[in-house]
């Protein structure tokens, strides 16, 4: 059962597993906005569940949606009235919660994963459409419904219930947080994020929802809303708990809306206090006690976040560090004379965040930091390890055509095919460089530089810079051995 892949999941998950949500979704997503035959289509497709349809129109009517308009009866009439975009969500959500938390098989630990996993979603939904709330309504509408089905494969996942699903509950609960992607793909043959791309195509979900999923660093404010959203809830309901990352995460969200951080964080405890009634309102009760805890907003107050140091060209010490290292070539110097300077040259010459010199293994499968410099050196040293043996990324690249490459936007179309889910987790979402490190012509691995911390663009000149040191790093190491 292990192992089959994004196809092989999303197959069964939306034929044998969820068929009726799939369905339902497939036919309010093909619906057109402005046909008025829709309206009718719309009621019909959920109008055999008197359950789900009594959710609707609860939700409906309730204060968030229905903002003194008067009481509506139907499902046409309410999409009437709130508008086609607003009662199709709803649709979406209602069915989606029921689908998910009425599967009776679940054992007692999957359950509590997925409830998890669910009031997770749930409260980055409406903090997504808090942060849009000054955007058109049927953004706000879009992005709630990206953001809540932002995990799905994995929440459609947990929910079927079974005997993989416990292995895989069981394998996850003896491994850190960094360790659990490989777990997942070993398992399932496929990430979750695969997983819930695969759906969102499958069942015809919005656009927003496969770009946030396929393009999660994308600036724009919808996509941004997205992806901050899911952040913050996940940190808040993490065990785990990393205040300094979640200030980080809240201050970005606050500045993206050009508020103070303590207003923002006014506004997630106003959200969080909507999300429980909303959540009651859909029938759906069980989530509130999973729901991410406010108070955990006053205690990230606390602890300062440590400044950032940004480092500038420095033209003076590049000079001096280039110098440095034609005097190396000249005196042969040995490999870590040559590459403390390299790298100092990098990062205060260049005006680097992080620098790295990455080995090969023996077995040249793998690459791993030896050396680094900057901010989070000491977690980059330990986590960042890239494999060589499976997909095609950019390391794998650099090393086999021994040549620079300048990673300008890990996101767009260029470069997204060759960076896999592990390697967008550890290097800069603004670009990043790497280099051969060459001896007799043989690559030994790759000197990596970037501008993680700060978030600011490289451009093409801190590449020319960057290629320079690494062409005389590679002139000294190669004098050296002779």
């Amino acid at each position: 059962m292990s192992g089959k892949g994004a196809e092989y999941w999303t197959k069964r998950i939306s034929e044998q597993e969820m068929p009726a949500l799939s369905s339902t979704v497939k036919t309010l997503e093909k619906l057109a906005k402005d046909d008025v035959s829709s309206l009718a289509i719309l009621g019909r497709s959920v109008m055999h569940d008197n359950a789900l349809t009594s959710r609707i129109l609860k939700v409906a009517n309730s204060a968030i949606y229905n903002k003194g308009i008067s009481h509506v009866t139907t499902v046409s009439r309410a999409a009437v009235v709130l508008g086609f975009d607003t009662i199709r969500n709803i649709c979406i959500t209602a069915k989606l919660l029921s689908s998910l938390l009425e599967n009776k098989g679940l054992s007692e630990p999957v359950y509590h994963r997925l409830l998890t996993l669910m009031a997770r979603a749930f409260q980055a939904a409406m903090l997504a459409k808090m942060m849009l709330k000054d955007h058109d309504e049927e953004l706000q509408e879009e992005v709630f419904i990206a953001a809540l089905l932002y995990h799905l494969g994995e929440s459609a996942f947990w929910s079927m219930g079974g005997e993989t699903t416990e292995q895989l509950d069981a394998r996850l609960n003896q491994v850190d947080e960094k360790d659990a992607n490989n777990v997942v793909r070993e398992v399932l043959g496929t990430s979750f994020t695969q997983l819930s791309m695969g759906i969102a195509k499958n069942w015809g979900l919005g656009e927003v929802l496969v770009k946030s999923l396929s393009n999660p660093n994308e600036r724009t404010p919808e996509i941004r809303s997205i992806y901050l959203a899911n952040k913050i809830s996940e940190l808040m309901a993490s065990d785990s708990k990393d205040i300094a990352e979640l200030n980080h995460r809240i201050k970005q969200a606050a500045d993206m809306l050009d508020l103070e951080v303590d207003e923002f964080k006014g506004r997630m405890i106003q959200c969080s206090h909507a999300t429980r009634k909303l959540a009651d309102t859909y029938g759906a009760k069980v989530l509130v006690a999973f729901l991410p805890d406010t108070h955990q907003l006053t205690l990230a107050a606390e602890p300062e976040v440590e400044p950032i140091k940004v480092r500038e060209f420095n033209v003076d010490l590049q000079l001096k560090k280039l110098r440095e290292l034609t005097d190396c070539a000249i005196n042969k110097a040995n490999f870590n004379e040559v590459i403390t300077i390299t790298l100092s040259g990098l990062l205060d010459g260049i005006g680097m965040d992080r620098c790295a010199v990455m080995l090969l293994s023996p077995n040249r499968k793998r690459l791993q930091p030896r050396v680094v410099l900057g901010e989070n050196s000491d977690k980059m040293k330990n986590e960042f390890i890239v494999e060589l043996n499976h997909d095609k990324n950019v390391f794998a690249e650099s090393v086999d055509l021994k040549k620079p490459l300048f990673i300008d936007n890990p996101s767009s179309e260029k470069w997204r095919l060759y960076t896999d889910e592990e390697l967008r987790r550890h290097t800069s979402v603004m670009g990043f460089m790497l280099a051969p490190i060459l001896v007799d012509n043989k690559v030994i691995g790759l000197l990596y530089a970037d501008r993680h911390s700060s978030e600011r663009k490289l451009a093409e000149v801190d590449f020319e810079r960057f290629t320079h040191f690494a062409q005389l790093t590679n002139l000294c190491l190669s004098v050296s051995v002779h």
